[in-house]
Parts: C-alpha cells; structure tokens; sequence
C-alpha cells in the first residue's frame, strides 16, 4: 500500500507539470530525472507522515471532590492494609490504594513478559514512534501532570515544571534522537592472529526488567526507566513508593496510552506498590532480569541481599552529601548568579533532591561575602503550595534534621535561618520545614556526613583556597553522587578541583547539568554503582552479546586446529615450541620476534 501511494501522487505530479509551462520546457529525456526526484520526494513525505507523533487521549486525572483534611495524615492507618493516601502540602485526602500481594506481582510480571516477547520484534523506528507519541502528550498535558505530582507530593508547580516535566522531555528527546546509536551493533578492532575475523558487540533486550523507585519525584522516577527498558527492548514492572502511590496510577495510564496509540500490548508497562515486606518478592523473582533501585542506602543492601537470591544484577542510586564549591578564582561579578544557582540547587523540592547541593565549600576570598548574600535570601524564602518553598513528604525526618541541627550549633555552628518544623497557619496539616542556614560548619559534623534530603542550606569554610584543602571538606563524606565547582576555566586550581573530587557527576559553573544533557547518571563509594541515563544506561538493560565470526568464510578461510595441537597430543614438547611460536608471530614485540616466531611454527610442524 505504502508504494501504491507514492506512485499515484507521482502520475498526478508528472500530469499536474505537463500542464504547466515548466513542463512543457522538460525533454522527455529528462523525465526518468524527474521521475525519480518526485519518487524520492514522496517517499520522504510518506516517511516524514509515519514519524509523526499519534495525540492520544486518556481518562482525566481523578482529582478528589470534597476537601477532607486529615488532622495526623499518615500513609497507614490502623485497622486496614490499605495505603492512606494525602497531600503533604495540605493533609487533604486523596484516596485509599490496595497494596499488591504476592499473586499480583505474578501476574504483573508474566503479564509483561507476555508482551515483551512481541515488544523485543520492534524495530527502533517502531520504538521511536511511541516515545515521541509519549513526548507530545507530556509537552501537550503539563499542567495536568505538574499539578498530579505537586498534589501527590507537595513541590511546587515552579519545581514540578523543572523536575517532573522538563527532564522528561530531556530524556525522551534524547533517546529518540540518539538511542538507536547507543543500541545499534557496533564492530570491534581484531588482531594479527584473529585477522581473518569479523567482531561484533550486539545490544539484545533482557526481558523484563524492574525498578524500585522514589517517591520525590512521582512522575519522572516512574517514567525514566520505562523510557530506557522500552527502547532497548524490554518489559518493565515499576514498585513505585507508598508515598506516592495516588499519581502512579494515572501516570501508568499516560504511558500506556502510547503504547495503546501505536498498537501495542499496554501490559508492557507494569507497576505496583506493596508495603516493605512484599517488596522482596520482586527482588527476588526469578523472572526479573535486572532491578534499577534509587533510594537510601540500608533499603538497598536489602535490595542487593534479596536479588543476589536469582543472581539479578542491581543498579543503585543511593543519594549523596553533593557539594558546591566556590573556588577564589570566581569572579565577584559572577557571584550573584552563583548565588541563585545555589538556592535553587539547595531548596528546590524542598531540597528532596538526589542531586541537590547538600554543602556549600567556599574558598576563604568568598566566604563572609557569600554569608552576607545568603542570609537575607534564605530568611525571606516562604513556605506554602504556591509559595517558594512546598512540602515534605512527611513528617518522619523533622527530628533527625532537628537533631542535626542542633548537634552542629552545640559543635561551634551558627545557625542564621530555619532549623525547625513550621506549622503552616493555613495548612496546619501539611508537613513543612523551615528553610535553614546553618554556616561555619565542620567536615567532622554529621550534618557535614549524613545526606539531610530537607530544605538545609549548609556552608563550609575551606582552610585554604587551595585544591588540595578544597577536596579534603568535599570528598570527607562517604557519598561520591553528584558535585560542581564554580571558578575561572583558567585557574589549574579548578581543574584539579574537578579531577580530585569522589563523585560520578560534576557540573563546571553550573548545577545539575549534566542529567539535563543525558550524560550517565550515577555516583561512587556510598552514592551506589551502575549507571542510568546517556549510552551507559541504555546498554545496562541489554544483553551484551559478542559475537566473533569468519570474516572470508565463504572462501574457506576458517579457524582450524593445526596438526601439532591436534588430540592426542603427538609431541608435547614439538607441539609446546609450536605454540610458543604462535604466541611470538602474534605479539612479539618487533619484527625480529615475529619472524622467530615463524622459524618455530615451521620447524615443529
């Protein structure tokens, strides 16, 4: 049909020419020219037409009818297994979710894996049409989808926008564009022995595959990994967060609604939520093939514990103590943008933020000007759903951040803003905490160690501007997640700054960059292993598979066993000095090796 349609636009075009003075100056030598110029001008309209994004519609969010606040809003609730769930800005109610058993991850998953095995048949043009399908709806839907996340949550729409909408446009434009690349069979070199080879690096889906997600941010956690396990191929089952378990359900419906447009089986993408002590049956499940985990760091060994079970391979990102250095050589022109950057790098979604800036390191030049800068900023910061600042999730880390706190202003810390719990007058429900500057903190501080993932501003001084008293404060903690570094591109000091700090990402005068262009995604030493996002976290949901094969088989030119060598062994000490002779033709260093090489092949044939 495809080729039908180009064909009878070409006889409407030729007719449609002849008839026009043009085509009354072509030679009919020329029209075989012509005929393919408009044969290849269709074929590119009827390709351009099948790579358009399909605007799908689903059922509307279901947002709550009555307001009914919870006076002590919590997730359980006696009496029921059920999830409670609410809005941490406001306590408001949002409905009752049935966690799933056992028998339900079942089924998710051999749902998955039903589909998977006609999902892995598509092509990557197949799979491009549904993540752009994808992206058109999140581009054409994002307030609905930001004020979902703000109300499941508690960010606000400022921070909803920024890391529930745009990171996901990011990472779907990006595997769109370049993921086939990332995922296409590539060759690798060969060697003088093997020269006669053809080698290959194929990147294969692995099945399904799962992921344990946070609940910080509801729609992009939920969406990340099922843009990467989808173009590679692969069935995934999402364990979303208790806390969050409301949006989820909605959000699978947006990404289902793309496989649905396309004709695909939605039984693809699956998710669940279940209380901890269900959790294992997915980590354990012998159908699961590979587990993305982002969370804290003792969930996580039970993670690893739980997978080691089936041998499932665990990717984790396990959050960070990020710092934020000001080195001497930024100029003081450049400080007030520097400062910016640093509060929304502290306090965007209420600084719940995997990669947010949990210390600031400034060079002695800058401290004192940096403190003055601050203070008045984080002191007029407010608090509220359509405020500067939103929400916690809850209130279950208001008294180790207290504790934090104070423990640092009892060690010699001076505590500027914040520090403490706020009852919201107009949302006594909701669960807020006041933006905090805490300064002259210490690197042997656990505020300095431990990752607050609250909205604490904490400044530290370095002893010198030098690179190596800089690393000492920013590489102290045992986290190696996310980092960056403000100075002058000519300073050496920056440089060294970069290459000495322990951590998996760094963003040169600027935050959070470098999950903005897709570059891989993951830390060091406490912050996890494994990466997700870029050409790395593509290529950690396939099978790499090598593949080695005859370059001129068909002239016969196959690996054969030379006599020598061949069982049983007619002379161990021939077929030795053989063998040796191999080895020195194929990597002898230098010409009069190699050539001795082939002197002992010869001689012990």
């Amino acid at each position: 049909m495809a080729a039908e349609i180009p064909r009878s636009l070409l006889v409407q075009l030729r007719t449609a020419l002849e008839d026009t003075p043009v085509g009354g100056y072509i030679p009919e030598s020329s029209w075989a020219l012509v005929w393919s110029a408009l044969a290849a001008l269709a074929v590119w309209y009827m390709a351009s037409r099948e790579d358009r994004p399909i605007r799908y519609t689903i059922s509307p969010a279901s947002f709550p009818k009555e307001e009914n606040i919870l006076e002590k809003p919590s997730i359980k609730v006696s009496g029921t297994s059920a999830i409670q769930c609410y809005a941490p800005a406001t306590g408001q109610f949002l409905g009752f979710v049935n966690p799933s058993t056992p028998e339900g991850i079942d089924r998710a998953i051999d749902q998955a894996h039903a589909a998977q095995a006609d999902w892995a048949k598509t092509t990557f043009r197949q799979r491009r049409a549904v993540l752009r399908s994808l992206l058109q709806y999140v581009l054409d839907n994002q307030e609905e989808i930001c004020r979902v996340a703000c109300l499941d949550s508690g960010k606000t729409m400022v921070d909803a926008q920024l890391g529930e909408i745009l990171v996901t446009a990011e990472k779907l434009q990006w595997t769109i564009k370049h993921g086939e690349k990332a995922l296409r069979p590539e060759s690798r070199p060969t060697n003088l022995l093997m020269a006669y080879k053809r080698n290959m690096v194929h990147y294969e889906p692995l099945g399904v595959v799962a992921a344990l997600v946070s609940w910080n941010y509801p729609f992009h956690n939920l969406i990340g990994p099922v843009i990467s396990a989808l173009f590679a191929g692969n069935g995934i089952v999402v364990k979303v967060s208790e806390q969050t378990a409301w949006s989820s359900q909605w959000f699978t419906s947006v990404i289902r609604g793309a496989l649905v447009a396309h004709g695909h089986n939605p039984a693809l993408v699956q998710t669940v939520v279940c209380w901890p002590q269900t959790a294992n049956h997915i980590t354990s499940h012998p159908k699961i093939s590979h587990i993305t985990f982002i969370g804290s760091q003792p969930v996580c060994k039970k993670v690893a514990e739980s997978a080691s079970k089936a041998l499932i391979p665990v990717l984790a990102e396990l959050g960070g103590k990020d710092a934020s250095i000001i080195l001497a050589s930024a100029p003081k022109s450049d400080l007030p943008r520097i400062v910016n950057t640093l509060m929304r790098g502290t306090f965007q979604a209420s600084g719940q933020n995997c990669i947010g800036i949990e210390r600031i390191v400034a060079a002695p030049e800058h401290y004192d000007t940096l403190l003055s800068m601050l203070t008045p900023r984080v002191r007029a910061l407010r608090l509220g759903p359509t405020a500067d600042v939103g929400a916690m999730i809850s209130d279950n880390a208001f008294a180790r951040l207290e504790g934090l706190v104070a423990e640092a202003v009892k060690q010699g810390a001076r505590l500027l803003a914040g520090g403490e719990r706020y009852t919201h007058p107009e949302y006594p429900s909701g669960h807020y905490f006041v933006p905090t500057l805490l300064v002259d903190v210490t690197a042997d501080m656990a505020i300095a160690q431990e990752e607050c993932f609250g909205p604490i501003m904490v400044v530290m001084r370095a002893a010198s501007s030098s690179a190596e008293d800089i690393l000492a404060v920013a590489n102290a903690p045992d986290f190696g997640l996310g980092s960056s570094v403000f100075g002058s591109e000519w300073d050496s000091t920056l440089h060294e700054v970069v290459k000495g700090l322990k951590a998996g990402m760094v963003a040169v005068n600027d935050f959070g960059a470098t999950y903005a262009v897709q570059l891989p995604f993951g830390g060091v030493a406490g912050s996890g292993y494994g990466r997700f996002a870029g050409e790395e976290g593509l290529r950690g949901l396939c099978n790499i598979k090598a593949v080695c094969e005859d370059r001129f088989g068909w002239l016969g030119v196959r690996t054969a066993i030379p006599r020598p060598m061949q069982y049983p062994v007619p002379d161990q000490e021939r077929s030795w000095r053989f063998a040796r002779g191999v080895v020195e033709v194929g990597y002898g260093m230098g010409l009069g090796r190699k050539l001795g090489g082939v002197v002992g092949i010869l001689s012990n044939s």
